[in-house]
């Protein structure tokens, strides 16, 4: 197939995106692919950066009955320092798992993105040979979370600061209009800030990924090359952005509908063994306390981590399509990408591992 001469726009590309994914999933069908891919989409964050919001329609209930009555009844006899160690050790091991699974992301978005370009998944080749740029890709994902922090400190803190400084927060009933106008100058300026932040995020991923993938730069060295494409053409990438917020926003409708009814199928099953576990553990006179509890919530991130994998696997061809648009659209402005794409290149192979020498007998 011949290289095409001339980048396509934004909607141009929809539709050898789409030819793209319905070959790779449907022709033919392979369910050890889409079990796959839907991993490897859900490792890489892939759920939520096109659009498939899967936590906003779960809300924590505000009445619970007698088991708040129970819990409320047990933690009066736990130990204070036993439920502050608890604590803590819960918020050191969070923090030690958000760091790992940011690293595994990190590297199975370059395993997506081989899945994608090759129409293979390949877990264990691509975690062998993606760790290099995986890690490098880590390490930006690190810098730019530490600087959205330090930006939300700076545009909340110092305004925040100014307010407690000159009397505002003291008196606020007397400084009605300053705090009103400075509020909603506030959030523009927090509304700017996050859609600044998102689309860094989305165009590292979408278009200094395949360049760290191809030539074995860092993320800071794909910007550096970016940058001059984004100032050449505004408006083609500003469209892309467009174009992908509204197909992400109807991918989130369309698989948040499917995993609603899927969902409630679950919960048949999972709340009734709920229900059961907590009606024999009455009965065998079990009580809320530490080690319950601790159970109780192992069952339920158990139940989460299922529920998660059956909306990735719904998700899949959205996993699969949203990184074809990205490359199609980014083929003709990346000529290595454009090879690679038309088959006149070829990804880079995994590390090569020599076999043992065999031993010789005595």
């Amino acid at each position: 197939m011949p290289i095409s001469p001339l980048p396509i726009s934004a909607i141009d590309a929809i539709t050898p995106a789409f030819q793209h994914a319905k070959q790779q999933l449907f022709q033919p069908f392979r369910f050890s692919q889409w079990a796959k891919l839907a991993l490897v989409g859900f490792l890489a964050g892939e759920l939520t950066s096109g659009g498939c919001n899967t936590g906003s329609g779960f809300q924590m209930p505000t009445h619970t009955g007698g088991s708040q009555r129970l819990l409320d009844s047990a933690l009066p006899h736990i130990d204070p320092a036993v439920l502050g160690a608890l604590i803590a050790v819960l918020i050191v091991i969070g923090s030690i798992l958000m760091i790992l699974f940011l690293y595994v992301g990190s590297v199975m978005r370059f395993v997506l993105f081989d899945s994608v370009i090759g129409r293979q998944c390949e877990i264990r080749r691509g975690w062998s040979s993606r760790q290099g740029p995986g890690l490098r890709y880590f390490l930006w994902q690190l810098l730019l979370m530490l600087a959205f922090l330090a930006g939300l400190a700076i545009l909340i803190g110092v305004p925040a600061a100014f307010a407690f400084a000159v009397g505002w927060l003291r008196s606020p009933h007397e400084h009605l209009v300053p705090l009103i106008l400075g509020g909603m100058f506030l959030f523009f300026l927090l509304l700017a800030f996050l859609a600044l932040w998102l689309a860094v995020h989305v165009f590292t991923k979408d278009f200094v990924v395949p360049q760290m993938a191809l030539e074995n730069i860092t993320a800071i060295e794909g910007w550096r090359r970016l940058l001059p494409r984004l100032g050449a053409e505004k408006g083609g990438y500003a469209g892309y952005l467009a174009m992908k917020i509204v197909m992400s926003v109807g991918a989130a409708v369309i698989v948040g509908i499917i995993a609603f009814v899927v969902i409630l199928v679950l919960l048949i099953p999972v709340g009734g063994a709920g229900v059961a576990a907590v009606l024999l553990g009455k009965t065998a006179g079990l009580t809320w306390n530490l080690y319950t509890i601790t159970l109780a919530v192992l069952a339920a991130c158990g139940a989460l981590a299922i529920v998660m994998y059956v909306i990735a696997l719904i998700s899949v061809p959205a996993i699969v399509f949203f990184p074809a648009y990205s490359i199609y659209f980014f083929a003709g402005r990346y000529g290595p990408l454009d090879l690679l794409l038309h088959g006149t290149a070829a990804l880079p192979a995994a590390p090569f591992i020599p076999p043992a020498e065999p031993q010789l007998g005595g």
